[in-house]
């Protein structure tokens, strides 16, 4: 029953319908049917945290004092395990009370970043494909987004010499992810001086979204963004405990950064929230200080998904790199096909999941996200079931003009 006379704000109705809200509605609907799902849509890593971690959090939920109101700033022991984590990643300094803040996971706090600093009407820069928070949170905020279309050709990565003078004078902030969701590719650290000298030249402020910090292969070494000298002055990067130690569900991140951007943001959210469970924080910060075998298991972990799957596919027509960080594959559409058909035909014909491209803003129409989020095993079995329904990428044929005689 509906009544007319109740609409949501307008900001509701700016919004586009949430494709992994749909996606698992379709699953739900398969899995009513019968069908053995094999799920490689969303980021959700496979297993558990490491038992430490959850030993960790064991201890803290046996400890009355965790059970109450936690720090609107987070623990001071999680914020200094945070700063002690950048030192040894990264050789960046930060100071614990004013650059650091706990978040209840990086999506939450990207969104609310933008409620806490853009004003309706103003201009954001969002390259798309993007992870969806990176523009629904300006959105949602009133923001007027301006996509900033990556290219293959290009290997992904944000051309800032096409961005109009225009433009970039009006713009406030300017989102970006590297190593990125979906498409997997990396920034050489000389893209992050050139975007931070186009930061300060035009006055915007950096969202940068290291979430894949640690999901690197093949000896690389993702950049951050506070290694570039003048960076923490225009900006904040976000990071989460999600990835990297299967902590999707326990919902904990944090952003560092510039501290008048921090303190901004934390003034928000001591308004809409009360900080994550102390016992959770105990669990991260153990989770930080995990010795490197811990990072080296996971890393090969998903190296050995990665080469799996892309020789696999190679057979069936689609021959892609294989990206140097984060847990996905990046797949074009067979010719003809929208992201939304071809993942919806792959759902019906063989039930594994896969993202629709259209789901990361336009610039991700005729991709389909592959997630690396299920074992060999169940992955040759995705091969398996392509294959027998003759699913494969068949680029169209190249004209070549005849010379003239």
């Amino acid at each position: 029953m509906t009544s007319d006379w109740i609409s949501p704000a307008e900001r509701l109705k700016a919004l586009p319908p949430y494709v992994f809200a749909r996606l698992d509605e379709l699953k739900a609907r398969a899995r009513l049917q019968g069908i053995d799902l094999i799920d490689l849509g969303m980021g959700n890593p496979d297993g558990s945290a490491p038992q430490p971690v959850i030993s960790a959090a064991i201890a803290a939920l046996q400890n009355p004092a965790n059970h109450g109101y936690p720090p609107f700033e987070g623990t001071a022991s999680f914020r200094r395990a945070i700063t002690s984590w950048y030192k040894r990643r990264y050789g960046v300094e930060l100071d614990s009370d004013r650059e650091v803040l706990p978040l209840l996971g990086s999506k939450e706090g990207l969104t609310h970043l933008a409620l806490a600093y853009i004003n309706p009407g103003d201009l954001v820069l969002v390259p798309s494909p993007a992870y969806p928070p990176h523009f629904r949170g300006p959105l949602i905020a009133g923001a007027k987004v301006h996509f900033l279309i990556l290219k293959p050709e290009n290997n992904w990565l944000i051309e800032l010499s096409s961005i109009p003078d225009a433009v970039a004078e009006a713009a406030k902030i300017l989102y970006f992810n590297y190593p990125s969701n979906p498409t997997g590719a990396t920034a050489p650290r000389e893209f992050f001086q050139e975007i931070v000298a186009f930061a300060r030249r035009y006055q915007i402020l950096l969202v940068h979204d290291l979430c894949y910090a640690e999901l690197a292969f093949d000896g690389y070494q993702p950049t951050s963004l506070l290694e570039i000298d003048g960076a923490k002055e225009i900006g904040v990067e976000f990071h989460t405990m999600s990835k990297t130690y299967n902590m999707a569900g326990w919902r904990v991140g944090f952003v560092v950064g510039n501290p008048q951007v921090i303190q901004g943001l934390r003034t928000l959210k001591t308004n809409l929230d009360y900080g994550i469970f102390a016992a959770v924080q105990s669990a991260a910060q153990t989770a930080l200080q995990l010795p490197d075998d811990y990072l080296h298991s996971v890393q090969e972990r998903y190296r050995q998904r990665r080469n799996f799957l892309v020789e696999g596919l190679a057979k069936l027509g689609w021959n892609i790199p294989k990206p140097k960080a984060a847990m996905y594959l990046w797949l074009p559409c067979p010719p003809g096909q929208s992201s939304t058909d071809f993942a919806l035909d792959v759902l019906q014909k063989t039930g594994i999941v896969v993202t629709p491209g259209n789901a990361f803003g336009p610039g991700g129409e005729g991709y389909v996200r592959v997630s690396l989020i299920a074992d060999c095993d169940r992955l040759s079995e995705a091969l398996r079931r392509l294959q027998a329904a003759g699913i494969r990428y068949q680029p169209l044929p190249t004209l070549v003009a005849k010379e003239s005689t």
